[in-house]
């Protein structure tokens, strides 16, 4: 007989996944019912995205009420990476080396696996915070709301961005991780559940800037259908870095549009 997994589980072990915050109950979980939960789970990640964006706009915007925009970006993204553990930062430096050092795709999974970070990785992560970091401080000087509508927005879609990828590339051939283990059981249905998660996160922005939004969609469609065939080109599939990467070019996206003139 089927282990059933409780309902409270999928959302708490988002929660596990996508922090570092200490998640009570899941301790007593067995590990049938954690696998079924965690493919559940990923449903619940845009609405885990935008409680990390709730608390980088809180540290972004308090800050900036006593030191320079530049000086409350780089506090709240500190405190930002503390929460997730640096964990979509360090997916973007394995998928830089990957795809910028290695030709075939068993090159590609040897470098993304090798815990040393090469020029690519070093280059691709210095221009994702970077570029992260001045948006952040461009939208700091906006009103309180507009900046932090946005913050919240980017978090939610970037996660949601993951569960589309999730849902229209398989895992890579070989593969190991998020896109193995979780990625194979995610479809349509997650994905629409997932659209519903990220309301509470996008709704603000999408209410406050209606064409901006609709100009962040248009851009992480066209990514996606790039990015898909990317996947599919050099590596047969996807990969946990190569989702943590789109995570973090679907805030990058939208907080790109949040900001522009």
């Amino acid at each position: 007989m089927a282990a059933r997994c409780p309902w409270w589980a999928p959302p708490v072990l988002a929660l596990q996944f996508l922090t570092r915050l200490p998640v009570p109950g899941t301790a007593a979980l067995s590990g049938e019912v954690v696998a079924i939960g965690l493919v559940r789970a990923v449903a619940w990640f845009p609405l885990v995205g935008a409680l990390i964006g709730c608390a980088t706009a809180a540290v972004a915007i308090g800050a900036a009420m006593w030191w320079p925009a530049w000086v409350a970006t780089m506090l709240a993204l500190g405190v930002e990476a503390l929460v997730t553990g640096a964990f979509h930062e360090d997916a973007v430096a394995d998928f830089c080396d990957g795809f910028g050092g290695g030709q075939s795709a068993d090159d590609i999974r040897r470098i993304m696996k090798d815990s040393r970070i090469g020029s690519y990785g070093s280059a691709g992560l210095i221009i994702a915070i970077g570029l992260r970091a001045a948006l952040l401080t461009a939208l700091l000087g906006l009103p309180g709301w507009a900046a932090a509508s946005a913050i919240v927005a980017s978090a939610a879609f970037g996660r949601l961005l993951v569960v589309m990828m999730m849902a229209t590339v398989a895992p890579a051939p070989g593969g190991g991780g998020l896109a193995k283990d979780i990625g194979s059981g995610v479809g349509m249905g997650t994905l629409g559940l997932a659209l519903l998660t990220a309301a509470p996160g996008i709704a603000p922005f999408a209410v406050a800037e209606p064409v901006r939004l609709i100009g962040a969609l248009l851009a992480a469609g066209l990514f996606a259908l790039w990015f898909r065939r990317l996947l599919r080109r050099r590596l047969g599939g996807s990969t946990g870095d190569c989702l943590g990467f789109a995570a973090y070019a679907g805030q990058l996206i939208l907080l790109l549009a949040a900001s522009a003139r």
